[in-house]
């Protein structure tokens, strides 16, 4: 597969690509803070919302190297639409859902959609950039998705409290169903079938050059299943107003901070993009334990937004440049599944903590998350010093 020869990021795939990304994050970005209000309308306790959200993105986690495999042998446009209607059939089931149970179940299938469809989105966004704009155009291509988490939480929440649950799941399934219809209109890449990665027939369930932003990501993500999965119910309990502003606050930040730290690695590299994000993550955690008033609400949510806005894009690239050309859909699919693992793990894990002791204990676990993350990358370039000198 060839590099994108030209300098350009804005053209007419990419636009599109922008475009089927914004739709289906505004789909997804609808139910995250709705479902555990659905569920505890159901009757599920803390520790069985945890499992609910957390199941999904295990499912997404297990189709993912699936999902990379197809990608470099049938392409990406058949495994992209494929997952935008896995997808949009999902969501849309939870219309006529009156059983945790069902709901349960079709978390999982709505997971395999989701691990479809963003690992092919990311890698065709890998095809389209400029190798040597990656960082930037990577931060505008999440730029799309951050559009509409400014507004996909606040809508799915008033649309619940204007109207009802089956109204907001339709509305984010039809989010998913423009996704899917753009989708058909997108110029995809070519896949180099004469690659020996072909000829090997050689499956495996990661990318080893991503390895180390897979970790850190990991640790990082693991903040957000605690946030987009309890901060709703923790606000409801302390009485603070405002939480639709906390993720439109926090998709501001994170506009913000995209295109600006993209340039930046692509300038200097991660090593200036990676501790001031994680130190602004451990900043939003630590004011949301202590968080008793709606302004420090709307405050973490401006630190984490920038903090993990910076981070994310920075570490995506990171692991696609180390990756062969032949190999890219690995490498994207090993680095969403330290985010699905991250989330998965950090929702269940906090919903004991929840369970067991209190809403505010989960982001003190949350910021010794953070804090692992920094050790472990300043192990990462001590060793990458000694490699370098030795």
């Amino acid at each position: 597969m060839k590099e994108n020869s030209s300098n350009t990021i804005w053209t007419k795939d990419f636009i599109l690509l922008c475009f089927v990304n914004f739709f289906i994050f505004a789909g997804f970005q609808m139910t995250l803070p709705v479902l555990p209000l659905f569920l505890n309308d159901l009757g599920g306790n803390e520790q069985l919302i945890g499992l609910i959200v957390g199941i999904f993105t295990f499912s997404a986690l297990i189709i993912r190297p699936i999902s990379g495999h197809l990608l470099e042998s049938l392409g990406r446009k058949w495994v992209y639409i494929l997952g935008l209607l896995i997808f949009v059939i999902s969501v849309g089931s939870y219309i006529w859902i009156t059983s945790i149970l069902l709901l349960f179940l079709m978390r999982i299938v709505q997971g395999l959609g989701w691990g479809m469809s963003t690992t092919a989105g990311g890698t065709i966004a890998t095809d389209i950039i400029p190798a040597k704009r990656r960082g930037e155009g990577m931060g505008y291509f999440g730029l799309s998705g951050n559009l509409a988490m400014a507004f996909g939480p606040a809508l799915g929440l008033l649309l619940v409290k204007v109207f009802n649950f089956p109204i907001t799941f339709f509305v984010a399934a039809f989010g998913g169903f423009l996704a899917f219809v753009i989708a058909y209109f997108i110029k995809y890449k070519p896949v180099d079938t004469k690659s020996s990665v072909h000829h090997e027939k050689r499956f495996d369930i990661f990318e080893k050059s991503a390895l180390r932003p897979a970790l850190l990501l990991f640790f990082i993500t693991m903040t957000f299943g605690g946030i987009t999965t309890f901060l709703p119910l923790y606000a409801n309990q302390e009485g603070i107003s405002g939480i639709e502003w906390y993720f439109t606050i926090f998709a501001l930040a994170l506009m913000i901070s995209r295109p600006v730290s993209g340039k930046i690695y692509d300038q200097k590299g991660h090593k200036l993009v990676f501790i001031p994000g994680a130190i602004l993550i451990m900043i939003a955690m630590v004011i949301l334990v202590y968080m008793d008033n709606s302004w420090m609400l709307v405050s973490a949510a401006f630190f984490f937004g920038f903090g993990f806005g910076s981070i994310q894009p920075a570490l995506q690239s990171w692991a696609v440049q180390e990756a062969p050309l032949n190999r890219r859909g690995m490498a994207n699919a090993t680095f969403y599944s330290s985010f699905d693992l991250g989330v998965g793990f950090g929702a269940i894990f906090f919903g004991v903590i929840a369970d067991k002791i209190g809403y505010s204990e989960i982001y003190i676990a949350s910021a010794i998350s953070v804090l692992i993350a920094i050790l472990l990358y300043g192990v990462m370039w001590i060793k990458k010093a000694d490699a370098t000198f030795s």
